[in-house]
Formats: structure tokens, C-alpha cells, sequence
């Protein structure tokens, strides 16, 4: 790949500029190294019922994966002077511990495996693992990076809710010369989903005929407005599917004892080049959405959603709609059925599904609390509750609803200080999609090397 080329030239100049010059103590000094350990159980049961109703699912009956995961992070500091240079590395490892009789296996009742790629015969790999590079210059407050990213932005954000995370290929620029102002502008080429070690094309959900993209644009600004206000813009524009603006709001209001955090978040999306005709549509760019929409991007999206916080506990509301032809959208890896995996910066962005079909409306509640509060440091929990109307499908509107229960505890102290459990516990019941019920059992750990 073009950009992983560069990434590696960008390294290896700086590798070279670095050991030929000792004196440049910073590069040393300020790198930092860890490895992180995650051990994750998947089961995933798509319930037999929705069979009845033909409603179609790329996970059909059950999915029971165990799998470790090692993620090293390596990250130099910056050599000295007006203009300094340093190299990143990611490297990912992951290893399958069990398939559950059912994930990855060939014949006919095989169904697809959730952590890991494929083998040419239809079953689940043993292991698979990525090696990311990336060089980085430094000028005055601002920073570039070429190589490896993993961006979390409003309009592109990767990906990490299985084994090992997403990451992309490209370049970004973020400068802070301006006090309170942030500004960041970037350019994605490629992906490595997150069971893949092999970097894909761009594309959206509702691509089809192989259909992609490798130039995906974006950039925007995050404003500081006082300590408790920060606005933000941003866009975003995949080359021959989409174009895309957002603007948010949050704010943290002192309320009684406690206060009030709101958040408030618009997309606009419309269509780019090729899926802005007929004829580039009937190539496959093509988005999803509501019967009668040929596949043009057309929507908009817009969300509130407000948490109150007082002494451990944390009660949310919040709603959505989502308004035009085409579901929302935003960047995926590859138009490849069943490759894809991709996180949409939505407050319904859950654990099951994303409640981001065309004219679905949904409604938030969530509660959390933090158990420290009564002598227990390190344990929380937090379930939520969603509830979807109005989705527009042949036959007339559909409705869903997602329950969600996550209870976490991490070790304050000892020789286990920083091990991390996790049961992340949900039900998906829906007109739209396979009825699902879910369960993650996740152990985590970090060891610091630098």
C-alpha cells in the first residue's frame, strides 16, 4: 500500500536521524512502551424465532468464541530542535483459546466467526496479528502523523469492541497554536477491521459489486469555549459515496450537589460523485436506507442527550432521529458482506446494534453507579434501555428495543493493581434485524515497559 510505504520511509528516516544522533536524549527519555493483555469470551445467540419471519442475519444461530489478545504500544518521544521527528509502533496479536463447537466451522450449519478471519475453507483462523508503523514531525504545537492511525472523531472513529481494535492508513495534522482551539485535518486510505490483519478499501454500509473507496477526507475543530463549554465542527467526505457535517455541543452545568452534562449532536450527509448519479449507484455505490430510495446518501440525524451525576450515581436521557432517505452513515472498511464492523459517533451506539435506520426515532434512558462510593473502588455497573419506532421497511414501520448491562471492577491495589474484569450482558428484540441476545466477558491488563 502506497501509505504504508510512505510510513515506513517516514520511519525509517527518523530511525535514522535518531541513532546517528545520540545527543538526542528526548527521543529517548519520553518514548513509552506498554503491553496490553485482553482476554475475551463472545457469545452471540441470533434467536431461531426471527427464522420464522425471514428476516435475514449474516449470524445465524450462535457464535461462541474465546480468544487472547496482545497489543503492544510503543511510542518515541521527539528529537530535539526547532522541528522534531519520532516513530510509533502497533503491534497486535490474536490467538484463538476456543471456537464454541460452532464459530468458524466448515458445513452447513457453520456460522460466521465474530473475533477471527477466515480460513480458505470456511473456518476460523488460529491467530492473526498486524504490525502499525507510523512517523510523526513536530512544529511549535502542531503534529503530523503518517502511518497507523486510529482516529476518534465525530465523523471517523475506529472501531474496538472485539479482540483487537480497527485501525487505518493515512495522514493527520492537529495543531493547537491557537489557544483553546484545536484543528484537525487528515486523510484515510485504508483499514484493517478488526478481525483482519489485512489492510481493506473504504467503503458504507449498503455498498454492493465491490464497490469502494481510498480517499476519505475529513477535518474540523474543537473550540474550548470556557471550561464547562466546548462546541465542535467537523467534516467528513468518502470519496464517491458521502459527504458529511457535524456540529456539537456539550456543557457541564453545577446542579445542587451534583451537575448536569448535555450533549448535543447534528449530522448532515448527503451524496459525492459517483453515488450522486443513477449510474454510479447501479455500480454499487449505493447506500442503505428506506424502501423507494434508489441508494443516494440523504440524511440527517440529530440527538440530546443529558446525564445527571450526584455522589456515584449517573441517571441519562437522551433521544434521536434519524430524517431522510438513506440510513446514517459513516466510514466502514470494506463493502464485503459480513467484513465489516465500524463504530458511528451516535449516543445509540450500543453493544448490539446502532439504531441508525431511516426515520427511527429512539429514546435513552441509562443508569450508572460507581461503588467506590460505599467502600468498593474499582466496581461499577450501568444498564441501559433504548426503544426505536418509526424505522421505515416494505410493509410498513418497524420498532426495536436494546437492553444493556454492563459490570466492571479493576483491582486498585497489590500485585494485581490495574487487572480489569468486565460482563457485558444485552438483548436486541427488533422488527428490522435477527432478534439477538448477547454476552462479553472480558479480562484485561496492562504492563508498562518504558
Amino acid at each position: 500500500m502506497k501509505n504504508t510505504s510512505l510510513a515506513l520511509a517516514v520511519a525509517a528516516g527518523t530511525l535514522g536521524l535518531t541513532l546517528g544522533n545520540v545527543a538526542n536524549a528526548a527521543f529517548i527519555e519520553d518514548s513509552t512502551a506498554k503491553l496490553d493483555l485482553r482476554n475475551y469470551y463472545f457469545d452471540n445467540d441470533n434467536r431461531e424465532s426471527q427464522g420464522d419471519v425471514g428476516v435475514a442475519s449474516s449470524h445465524n444461530g450462535q457464535v461462541r468464541e474465546w480468544g487472547q489478545a496482545f497489543q503492544l504500544n510503543l511510542q518515541s518521544g521527539f528529537t530535539e530542535g526547532t522541528v522534531g521527528v519520532g516513530v510509533d509502533a502497533l503491534g497486535l496479536l490474536g490467538v484463538r483459546l476456543d471456537g464454541g463447537g460452532r464459530a468458524g466451522k466448515a458445513g452447513q450449519d457453520r456460522t460466521p466467526s465474530a473475533l477471527f478471519p477466515l480460513e480458505s475453507d470456511g473456518s476460523a483462523r488460529d491467530e492473526f496479528s498486524s504490525l502499525g508503523l507510523t512517523g510523526k514531525i513536530r512544529f511549535s504545537k502542531t503534529v503530523a502523523h503518517v502511518g497507523t492511525l486510529q482516529p476518534k472523531l465525530p465523523v471517523v472513529t475506529f472501531n474496538d469492541g472485539r479482540l483487537i481494535p480497527q485501525t487505518f492508513e493515512g495522514a493527520q495534522i492537529t495543531s493547537n497554536e491557537i489557544d483553546k482551539l484545536t484543528l484537525i485535518a487528515g486523510q484515510l486510505e485504508h483499514a484493517k477491521g478488526r478481525t483482519s490483519s489485512d489492510a481493506d478499501s473504504l467503503a458504507i454500509a449498503g455498498a454492493a459489486n465491490g464497490a469502494d473507496s481510498n480517499k476519505f477526507y475529513y477535518g474540523g475543530a474543537d473550540y474550548k469555549i470556557n471550561k464547562d463549554l466546548l462546541a465542535q465542527y467537523y467534516y467528513g467526505n468518502l470519496d464517491d459515496f458521502y459527504k458529511q457535517h457535524f456540529l456539537g455541543l456539550t456543557h457541564t452545568l453545577a446542579l445542587g450537589a451534583g451537575s448536569l452534562k448535555s450533549d448535543l449532536r447534528y449530522f448532515d450527509t448527503s451524496s459525492d460523485g459517483k453515488n450522486g448519479s443513477v449510474a454510479g449507484r447501479a455500480e454499487g455505490y449505493r447506500a442503505a436506507g428506506k424502501p423507494g430510495n434508489d441508494g443516494e446518501a440523504d440524511n440527517r440525524t440529530w440527538s440530546a442527550f443529558f446525564t445527571y451525576s450526584l455522589e456515584g450515581h449517573a441517571l441519562s436521557a437522551g433521544y434521536q432521529q434519524v430524517s431522510g432517505d438513506s440510513n446514517f452513515m459513516q466510514l466502514n472498511q470494506t463493502s464485503i458482506p459480513g467484513q465489516g464492523g465500524a463504530t458511528t459517533y451516535l449516543i445509540t451506539d450500543r453493544q448490539i446494534t446502532n439504531f441508525a435506520r431511516a426515520g427511527e426515532r429512539t429514546w435513552i434512558t441509562q443508569y450508572g453507579y460507581d461503588f467506590g462510593k460505599i467502600g468498593v473502588p474499582g466496581l461499577t455497573a450501568n444498564v441501559l434501555y433504548m426503544k426505536g419506532d418509526n424505522i421505515k421497511a416494505v410493509g410498513g414501520d418497524q420498532k426495536e428495543w436494546e437492553r444493556d448491562l454492563t459490570v466492571s471492577y479493576v483491582v486498585q491495589e497489590g500485585v494485581a493493581k490495574g487487572l480489569g474484569f468486565a460482563w457485558r450482558n444485552a438483548s436486541l428484540r427488533s422488527e428490522a434485524t435477527a432478534d439477538t441476545d448477547q454476552n462479553r466477558l472480558i479480562v484485561s491488563y496492562s504492563i508498562p515497559l518504558l
